[in-house]
């Protein structure tokens, strides 16, 4: 009888297993694309045809402009809905509305900035033509909103259901996709606003003399992007916005609380922006290439993501003229219509990030009797005061007041990096006071207009006359055409200060002595056209020399990529091909290691154990490769020998993360044997930099002997550099069946913190990669068919789906995909062919 039993209840346990299976496959595969055949979608004007390659890419051929950006909208809406739902409710500041008040610190701080009232002001501010492009998208992404919902979009609408059952997707909004330009803003320039911060937080405890040697000035001996540039007569400034503030009208109770530390990530409690984060870009011309024509590589850095921020796509009007004028392929953010970076049927261009100090902080005087009153000049002025309601998903609505000044939003009110600035700033403040900030991007701008314009360029004057829109953020813009040309182009409105004000500290606001006085105008601003030497390479380096007039920014990366780089142009052994590009890509070099190893390898040694140790690291070729062994030892060494430099003498947010920054710090330490650096001041005795770099050794050695074993010659850098793939919503909900469904990973990846491959991690915590080229691409003038492509992840939002995951391995092993471009040859490689029709 109990057999019986038992048995039973088994097939019961097998049975509901079984539908479980079936309907989880169900549930996850429903949301999967249809990629063949034809679907009806309203509002098209005519057919188009989407072939989809071996990877996923959709190359969409219409009949007219207005087709073409609809039907981007729509894939952009098979693939990756959920991504961009979950976007624009950040740039929006309406995560609370999705997943409750977990997320309302998140919010409040997003209010205060006000993003969504800038990114409304230029819409409303489109040209006509750009309108009729952000509107078709907009049309496109809501005729598969019209037929698809629920988990039928995304699985995670069938998790976020647990949480919140009443959510549904409002339509897409031209607003939308403008407001996303302003988190990327933010993404690649949120570092100066904290390095204002941690400069003032450092004068606390540290002389202005001890500050400066653990920020320096950019290196004299590094390159700079564009040498010898000279301005070509003075004009005047560009005028800034005077008027900018009257114009800115159980488990699923840990899920709610836990979706992916959003607070920590973009609220209550941002840390300044790593060294690591940034990217690569050059450009070679024909001189020195194979084929006599140019070629132009591109890798992005950017912070690790599930799925990857960018979206490969193709897009081309079947007869290409002045009312369809796009012929054009490469990234694209999923949720904005046009290419990003990529190439036409004519020009080519990359970006990296510029990192001009498009931000200050202003102290400003309160009235004791009125904390909506500021001083300006003597006199008390009141604040411009704005209600904010923020929708709270299961709660009810909260009520917000976002108090403005003349420089911009007070965000002292929400910001938790200025939370108790009063007790830890090392900078004179007035009592009562608040912060406000003066930022670019909130300032209504014509990045669209650029975006668009790069895409339609046919030469390099029209590529410049696009570049004019770009205002922030701003981005080192590197150009190449089938004709034969390169160039590059600073554009963006960068402030120009008065005499004295370096954009480092906090500053009075209650006189006029730090107003900006303009932009500096875009005929001064960098740019060079076919330079002598043959090429231009930039990786967020200084772009011009200290001759150049106008302060561009005290901080940059310190060179050591760019110096790479260039040295690997300058000393090719013979003309540069497109493998030459993939080994530059791919390259491990470490200069920090060049630098400190003959240092180390010197160091008086009592312990034959780390002698031997030791010695793994005399051969090195300092290249950081997934299998080394001394590029293990080498960086468990620099973590430790930072800690030990500098723990006890900086406050626990700002100790060393290891990136660039500390690469020069260290470089011109080790010259200094005796520096009170070295000291720790926790020891009764004082310590000189041999002592150190020996203890920092015997550190490293202890912890690789307790995570690899004994012998030396079996450490490996890949397994401690991993990568793990996390969702950007779900991936850190605390809910370990959660996160096994979107996150994948760990990867083993070579590389590191400001080398080429520039795969950084963060030394105060572990070595698993936390910043990553996050695309690949090298674009062939010569014949674009052979042009090359790949980044993180894949095509695809939607887990288990094919297109995933697929790129991962190409990228982390330095390989590409093809980069189709010819229509014969992507329609003999697509595996899916999709014909939307009215």
């Amino acid at each position: 009888m109990l057999r019986r039993i038992l048995l039973i209840i088994a097939s019961i346990v097998i049975v509901l297993a079984l539908v479980g299976v079936i309907t989880g496959i169900f549930t996850i595969r429903r949301s999967f694309p249809q990629t063949e055949g034809k679907v009806q979608a309203a509002g098209l004007q005519g057919p188009v045809d989407i072939y989809r390659d071996p990877y996923g890419v959709p190359h969409i051929y219409a009949g007219t402009a207005h087709d073409l950006f609809f039907s981007l909208g729509y894939a952009h809406a098979q693939d990756r809905f959920w991504q961009m739902d979950f976007s624009r409710h950040i740039a929006t500041a309406r995560l609370s509305e999705m997943f409750g008040d977990s997320q309302l610190d998140t919010d409040r701080f997003l209010r205060t900035l006000g993003w969504a009232r800038v990114a409304q002001q230029e819409v409303e501010n489109l040209a006509p033509e750009t309108a009729a492009y952000l509107q078709a998208y907009t049309d496109g992404v809501n005729a598969y909103l019209a037929d698809h919902h629920g988990s039928q979009l995304s699985l995670e609408y069938a998790i976020l259901k647990l949480l919140n059952p009443d959510y549904q997707p409002e339509p897409w909004q031209p607003l939308h996709s403008v407001a996303w330009g302003k988190v990327m803003a933010w993404d690649l320039g949120e570092g100066k606003l904290n390095g204002e911060i941690e400069m003032a937080t450092l004068l606390k405890t540290l002389t202005p003399e001890q500050v400066n040697e653990i920020a320096p000035p950019y290196p004299a001996d590094k390159p700079v992007i564009v040498p010898g540039f000279k301005i070509s007569s003075q004009v005047q400034p560009i005028a800034a916005d005077k008027e900018m503030i009257s114009a800115l009208s159980p488990a699923l109770e840990v899920l709610s609380s836990r979706v992916n530390g959003l607070n920590a990530l973009l609220g209550a409690d941002l840390a300044s922006v790593r060294d690591g984060i940034g990217s690569n870009n050059w450009v070679i011309s024909g001189q020195r290439t194979a084929t006599g024509r140019p070629i132009l590589a591109n890798d992005m850095h950017l912070g690790v993501q599930m799925p990857a921020i960018w979206y490969e796509a193709g897009l081309h009007c079947t007869q290409k003229g002045p009312d369809c004028p796009f012929d054009v392929t490469g990234f694209t953010f999923p949720g904005v219509p046009g290419v990003i970076v990529g190439h036409n049927d004519r020009v080519a261009w990359g970006f990296t990030n510029l990192g001009p100090d498009v931000v200050d902080l202003y102290i400003e005087k309160i009235n004791p009797e009125n904390p909506n009153q500021y001083e300006v000049n003597g006199e008390w002025v009141d604040m411009q005061t704005l209600q904010e309601t923020i929708q709270v998903a299961g709660g009810e609505p909260v009520e917000q007041t976002v108090r403005y000044t003349r420089h911009g939003p007070v965000i002292s009110d929400t910001y938790g990096s200025l939370e108790g600035f009063d007790e830890k700033s090392g900078v004179q403040l007035p009592e009562p006071y608040a912060i406000a900030m003066r930022w670019t991007a909130l300032e209504p701008n014509h990045l669209f207009e650029a975006i668009l314009g790069y895409n339609k360029a046919q030469n390099w004057e029209e590529f410049r006359q696009a570049a004019q829109n770009f205002a922030v953020p701003s981005q080192n813009t590197v150009y190449a055409d089938i004709d034969g040309n390169i160039g590059y182009q600073a554009p963006g409105w960068i402030p120009m200060r008065n005499p004295g004000h370096d954009g480092r500290l906090p500053v009075p606001g209650w006189t006029d002595e730090y107003e900006w006085q303009g932009y500096i105008p875009f005929e001064q601003l960098p740019h060079t056209f076919n330079p002598p030497q043959g090429y231009i390479a930039s990786a967020n380096n200084a772009v011009v020399g200290a001759d150049y007039p106008y302060p561009i920014a005290y901080y940059f990366a310190y060179g050591y990529r760019a110096q790479r780089i260039v040295d690997m142009i300058e000393n090719a052994p013979g003309p540069v091909a497109l493998d030459t590009i993939q080994g530059m890509h791919g390259d491990n070099k470490d200069l920090n290691a060049e630098t400190l190893v003959p240092v180390l390898l010197q160091v008086p040694l009592e312990d034959e154990h780390l002698v031997e140790s030791r010695r793994i690291l005399e051969a090195w070729d300092y290249q950081v490769s997934m299998d080394s062994a001394p590029a293990a030892l080498f960086n468990v060494f620099w973590k430790n020998l930072l800690a030990l430099t500098f723990q006890d003498e900086l406050p626990e947010k700002y100790w060393p993360d290891g990136g660039g920054r500390w690469f020069e710090v260290m470089r011109s330490l080790v010259k200094e044997p005796d520096s009170a650096w070295w000291d720790n001041q926790k020891t009764a005795e004082v310590e000189g930099r041999d002592q150190i770099l020996a203890q920092a050794l015997a550190a490293a050695v202890a912890e690789l002997e307790s995570l690899q074993g004994k012998n030396p010659e079996k450490w490996n850098w890949g397994d401690l550099h991993l990568v793990n793939f996390t969702n950007q919503s779900l991936g850190e909900s605390g809910v370990a069946p959660i996160e096994a469904l979107f996150n994948r990973g760990p990867f083993r990846t070579s590389g590191g913190s400001d080398i080429v491959n520039a795969t950084s991690w963060d030394a105060t915590g572990s070595y698993e990669v936390n910043d990553l080229p996050s695309e690949r691409m090298i674009v062939d003038l010569a014949n674009l068919n052979n042009s090359l492509s790949v980044f993180t992840t894949g095509q695809s939002g939607h887990a288990y789906h094919t297109h995933y995951i697929d790129m991962a391995d190409l990228w982390r092993t330095i390989q590409y995909h093809p980069m189709l471009w010819d229509r014969d040859q992507v329609e003999t490689a697509a595996e899916g062919h999709l014909q939307l029709v009215p």
